[in-house]
Formats: C-alpha cells, sequence, structure tokens
C-alpha cells in the first residue's frame, strides 16, 4: 500500500491548479520509481502474469537481470507503492497495487480526458 510519503497528491499537476511542492515531491517519487525501464518491464510482466503475481524467480529470466538486482527494482516499487509484496515459506510474491497504478494514471490525464474516459 503506498505510504503518505509515497502515495501520489489528489490533485493532479494538470488540472489547472498549480500543485503543492509536498504534493510534486510525492508525485515526482512516485513516478522516479517507474522510469527505469526494467521496472516498466516488471511492471509489465507481474500484470500480465496468469496469476497477477511473480516471485522474483519468475522475472530473473525474462528480464535478463541476476537475482540482486530484480529484488532492487522491485524493492524500489514496493517502497513507492506500486507493489504489494506477500511471504510465503522462503519466497516473496509480487502483485501490482491496481489503486495505485489508476491514481497516477489519473494524474496525468487532463480532466477532460478523464471524463470522456470514464463515459466509454
Amino acid at each position: 500500500m503506498a505510504t503518505p510519503r509515497t502515495a501520489p497528491p489528489a490533485v493532479s499537476p494538470l488540472t489547472g491548479e498549480p500543485i503543492k511542492r509536498a504534493d510534486a515531491e510525492r508525485l515526482a517519487g512516485v513516478l522516479k520509481a517507474i522510469a527505469d525501464p526494467a521496472r516498466l518491464r516488471l511492471l509489465s510482466l507481474i500484470q500480465s502474469s496468469p496469476e497477477g503475481e511473480a516471485s522474483v524467480s519468475d522475472l530473473t529470466a525474462p528480464l535478463g537481470l541476476s537475482q540482486p538486482t530484480v529484488s532492487h527494482h522491485l524493492r524500489i516499487l514496493t517502497e513507492a507503492g506500486l507493489l504489494e509484496r506477500e511471504k510465503r515459506g522462503v519466497w516473496a510474491y509480487y502483485r501490482l497495487v491496481p489503486s495505485a497504478i489508476a491514481a497516477i494514471a489519473d494524474l496525468l490525464t487532463p480532466p477532460r480526458k478523464r471524463a470522456t474516459r470514464k463515459t466509454r
């Protein structure tokens, strides 16, 4: 779950209102977490997996990265509130936090487009 430190702000920078400094810093932190090709691929791989979740061992081969590197990227995404982690025995499984992804999409969608998208 997104923490108060990493939760996206409630006000979009595209609504016409100036975004508050603290909100801009939180949003920038979340965007920084996903602004890496490996992390974007991780989000995509986890989201598209049949169970909607994956462990580090499921992700190393498709990414072509070592286990410590994949774990590092997963930790950053988890700390940003974009993934949740569930420990089962010796394995940890990661899944997307849909509300966090939707909140970012809403923040980056201009209000007119957002209204059109919801009425479809």
